[in-house]
């Protein structure tokens, strides 16, 4: 099931607004760093991945374990360590470059001046202000940023704040039903906190374009809005398990009605390293299409298999191109036009000896422990043939 959504970010633009809001998805920022019209679905349809080596503080214990503190002593504990992120820049538009500022929020990482916020928080941002909890106003540089995960990481002078740090915890513990509370600056309204459960796991987010997914969100009804945005979603021990970035809205409007998105905060783990190295995060590509092999779906299509994925479309010149996996369409205009599934595809059934259960599964496998220049084996199912073709995976394309 696809709903519309944009991120939440609360963004002001001088003139003219750079992009107005389809009816669903909001980022939550105060928000000009770049909302744009997107889905959220519980399966991709596409693959990527990341390398997952976690690094920083991080807590385990499930968010059902006992031990929890009330959402006041919480308040009490993180506050000095969620900030507001105030940016300003200039966007290109409709009738050309405009100014903009905007509200976000962030995250204390350590007390070497890192902070963790959302990759739309700062983008395209010329001048970045961290502000306190004590007012005190310090202004900031981008170190990296990770588009393909909404995740960046940026530096004030530590020697100018006496930075509390605050304590990652561990994404993996959730369970559907965990309280959560989200703490930052909606509508300006500044270190609001809201309270809630944990509403799914394991969603995607798709913007409709060649733009990677986000994967592994997870779904909560504590109220997040415009100017929360790079916030972080806490555990009952105050533990921050996401990154709140994305309400859902089918009425068109950038306010929350229950439906919120946050990056799990493994994924930011997995690569803060790399994003304080200022270093590249590169995501492995296999640059495919498809669904899950469902027992209908394989009775309609006449499949030999009962489970994996069917390749819908295959990305030209990607790397399963070069290795002459085959789509059921040959174009997106294609795919875009057919009112039924029609047969062609290939089905990939393993990874590298790994069965393959569904689009989503296999891109995990592949974000978990493949990078960019590996090679995989994935095992095909062709006309009811199994045969295994190796494929080359690439940087996932920027543009």
């Amino acid at each position: 099931m696809k709903m519309n959504r944009l991120r939440i970010a609360a963004v002001f633009v001088s003139g003219i607004v750079v992009a107005a809001a389809a009816a669903g998805v909001y980022a939550v920022m105060d928000s000009g760093g770049g909302s744009n019209t997107a889905s959220v679905q519980n399966v991709s349809t596409s693959t990527t991945a990341t390398t997952p080596t976690a690094t920083a503080k991080a807590g385990t214990a499930s968010l059902s374990s006992g031990n929890c503190m009330t959402a006041a002593d919480i308040y009490v504990a993180v506050r000095p360590s969620v900030v507001e992120i105030d940016v300003s820049g200039t966007q290109s538009g409709n009738g050309g470059s405009q100014q903009f500022s905007g509200t976000g929020t962030g995250i204390v990482l350590d007390d070497q001046g890192h902070i963790l916020t959302n990759n739309h928080v700062i983008d395209s941002a010329s001048q970045i202000n961290v502000v306190f909890d004590d007012g005190a106003s310090i202004s900031a540089t981008v170190l990296g940023a990770d588009a393909g995960n909404d995740v960046a990481v940026i530096k004030v002078d530590p020697s100018k704040h006496n930075l509390k740090p605050a304590t990652l915890g561990d994404s993996s513990a959730l369970r559907v039903g965990d309280p959560v509370l989200a703490l930052g600056n909606p509508f300006n309204l500044e270190a609001s906190l809201t309270a809630g459960i944990v509403s799914g796991l394991n969603r995607s987010y798709s913007e409709g374009t060649s733009n990677r997914d986000l994967r592994g969100l997870i779904q909560t009804d504590a109220a997040v809005n415009p100017g929360n945005s790079g916030g972080p979603l806490l555990d009952c021990q105050g533990q921050v398990i996401g990154i709140n970035t994305l309400l859902d809205n089918p009425t068109g409007q950038s306010v929350n009605v229950g439906v919120a998105f946050s990056v799990a905060i493994n994924t930011a783990k997995a690569e803060l390293s790399q994003l304080e190295a200022s270093q590249t995060v590169q995501h492995p590509w296999l640059g495919i299409s498809g669904t899950d092999v469902t027992p209908t779906l394989a009775q309609t299509l006449g499949l030999t298999v009962q489970q994996g994925v069917y390749v819908t479309l295959v990305t030209s010149g990607s790397p399963a191109a070069t290795a002459g996996i085959k789509g059921a369409f040959a174009t997106q205009a294609e795919a875009d036009a057919a009112t039924q599934p029609v047969t062609g595809g290939d089905v990939i059934v393993s990874v590298d000896g790994t069965n393959v259960t569904g689009i989503s599964q296999l891109a995990t496998f592949l974000d978990q422990n493949k990078k960019a220049g590996d090679t995989v084996q994935l095992g095909i199912v062709r006309g009811g043939q199994s045969m295994t073709v190796p494929a080359t995976l690439a940087p996932w394309p920027t543009a």
